[in-house]
């Protein structure tokens, strides 16, 4: 299986999975016109859609591309994805003929309520959950629940790869620093991304080994996040509360 992020938008990702045989998955198409490019270029043929959320930025062109090609579309329960031709529902799983692949379905509300992700082929398509060093906004759900999404992907094997929905890692670098500026592994991170950003490459996708070391969403437990709560005189009884605290200042930061 091929992996394949296209830049579509601001700067979102749409990620396209096909094999030798010229069989395609897309998933999360916000736009159906690179896309479409895309699957002349590389002579594929389209044969399923997934979709993790909601947002327009993410479902935008699957309408244009169902229509077009005639394939299902595969999205959690929310009505408020019109484009949807198959419900999905936490622990399913997704077993496709053309290009032979199997995801299992996770539940990850917090960016979203609905929101899920993939796991499968050695690859987890997180959509707006989890982003390299950082993690999706919480527009509908709590920290609670952003939380115990973020400790289920975190289960995964090591060597899965990460595909996430936007091109944040050199910003959310930026915070990560702020939190673990003695982070080893962290620094190697930011090195390696900024000479991809440089020329003008994906940050993408990354292995949830590299994410467990840097991403301090991911490391609520560790004495690096504990301390820099109590520095910022923030709470830090529970992990949940380090976990907002994080959050929180994520979201106020600029660098």
């Amino acid at each position: 299986m091929h992996l394949v992020p296209l830049p579509a938008l601001a700067d979102n990702y749409i990620w396209l999975l096909h094999d030798d045989a010229g069989h395609a998955i897309v998933v999360d198409p916000g736009d159906d016109a690179p896309v479409e490019q895309a699957l002349a270029a590389r002579r594929l043929q389209l044969q399923a859609i997934l979709l993790t959320h909601h947002h327009h930025d993410h479902v935008g062109g699957a309408l244009a591309l169902r229509e077009r090609h005639g394939v299902p579309v595969y999205a959690p329960e929310d009505t408020r994805i019109e484009a949807a031709t198959v419900r999905l529902h936490d622990r399913e799983r997704i077993t496709l003929a053309q290009p032979q692949a199997s995801f299992e379905v996770i539940a990850v509300p917090g960016h979203t309520l609905s929101h899920v992700a993939y796991h499968g082929e050695g690859v987890l398509l997180a959509g707006d959950t989890l982003f390299s060093l950082g993690c999706g906004r919480l527009f509908e759900g709590t920290p609670a629940q952003m939380l115990a999404s973020l400790d289920r992907l975190a289960t995964l094997p090591a060597d899965t790869m990460l595909c996430c929905g936007h091109e944040y890692t050199a910003a959310n670098g930026r915070f990560a620093h702020e939190i673990e500026p003695d982070n080893a592994d962290l620094s190697a991170r930011l090195r390696e991304v900024t000479a991809l950003r440089a020329q003008q490459r994906p940050s993408l996708p990354v292995s949830m080994a590299s994410e467990l070391a840097a991403n301090p969403f991911l490391r609520t437990d560790t004495s690096a996040v504990i301390d820099w709560c109590r520095r910022q005189s923030a709470e830090s009884a529970d992990r949940i509360s380090r976990f907002a605290a994080l959050r929180k200042a994520k979201d106020a930061f600029r660098a």
